[in-house]
C-alpha cells in the first residue's frame, strides 16, 4: 500500500508541475517559460521525485512504465493494476487543483486545452494523427531504454534519477509541438477529463502509443544489454 501511495503522490506532482507550468507559467506575459521552461518542469518533476520515492515505489509515476518495466523483467504482474490506478488517481486529482487554481483568473477557458494532448487540429503545430502515433511511440520507446539502461545494476549507482529526468526533458523538447507530449497515459487523462469534448476522444492514441512504445523499448534495451553478470 505504502507503494501504491507513493506512486499517486509522485504522478500528482509530475501532473501538477509539469501541467501546471504549461497551464499557468508558459505564456504568461512578458516572463512566460515557454517550451523550454515547460519541458524542464516536467524533467524536474520526476528527477525530485525519483530521489524521494525511487526506493519507496520505483518512482514510474506513468503505466507505460510500469507496463514496459514488466515487459522487461522488471516489474511483477500482479502488482500493474494496482500501480495504475494509483498512476491514474493521482493525475486526476491533479487535473482537479490545477482546474480549481486556473479558474480563479478571469477568463480562464478549458476547453482552450489546458494542457492536453491532442493531434490534427489540436497539435499545437498542426501535426497529423500519423505523426503523433509515431512520435509518441518511438519516444516512449527510447524513454524506457534510458530507464531501464539507468536503473540497471552495471550503470553507474546513484545517477539514474538525472538521466531521467534529463530524457523526459529532451522528450518534451522534441514533441511539445507534435502533441503537446505526452508519453504517459496518466498524464494525458489527468488534464482531458476536464475538458471532456475532443481530448477525451483522442485520448486512446495517448494510451496506445506510449505503452506500445514503452514495451518495444524494454525488449530492445533487454536485447542490447545481454546477459547479466554478477
Amino acid at each position: 500500500m505504502r507503494s501504491y501511495v507513493a506512486e499517486f503522490i509522485g504522478t500528482f506532482w509530475l501532473v501538477l508541475g509539469g501541467c501546471g507550468s504549461a497551464v499557468l507559467a508558459a505564456a504568461f506575459p512578458e516572463l512566460g517559460i515557454g517550451f523550454a521552461g515547460v519541458s524542464l518542469a516536467f524533467g524536474l518533476t520526476v528527477l525530485t521525485m525519483a530521489y524521494a520515492i525511487g526506493h519507496i515505489s520505483g518512482c514510474h509515476l506513468n503505466p507505460a512504465v510500469s507496463i514496459g518495466l514488466w515487459a522487461g523483467g522488471r516489474f511483477a504482474a500482479n502488482q500493474l493494476l494496482p500501480y495504475i490506478v494509483s498512476q491514474v488517481l493521482g493525475a486526476i486529482t491533479a487535473g482537479a487543483v490545477l482546474y480549481c487554481i486556473a479558474t480563479g483568473k478571469a477568463g480562464f477557458d478549458v476547453s482552450a486545452g489546458f494542457a492536453s494532448n491532442g493531434y490534427g487540429a489540436h497539435s499545437p503545430g498542426g501535426y497529423s494523427m500519423q505523426a503523433a502515433l509515431l512520435t509518441e511511440v518511438v519516444l516512449t520507446m527510447l524513454f524506457l531504454v534510458v530507464i531501464m539502461g539507468a536503473t540497471d545494476k552495471r550503470a553507474p549507482q546513484g545517477f539514474a534519477p538525472i538521466a531521467i529526468g534529463l530524457c523526459l526533458t529532451l522528450i518534451h523538447l522534441i514533441s511539445i509541438p507534435v502533441t503537446n507530449t505526452s508519453v504517459n497515459p496518466a498524464r494525458s487523462t489527468g488534464v482531458a477529463v476536464f475538458v471532456g469534448d475532443w481530448a477525451v476522444t483522442q485520448l486512446w492514441l495517448f494510451w496506445l502509443a506510449p505503452i506500445v512504445g514503452a514495451i518495444a523499448g524494454a525488449l530492445l534495451y533487454r536485447y542490447i544489454s545481454g546477459p547479466k553478470t554478477a
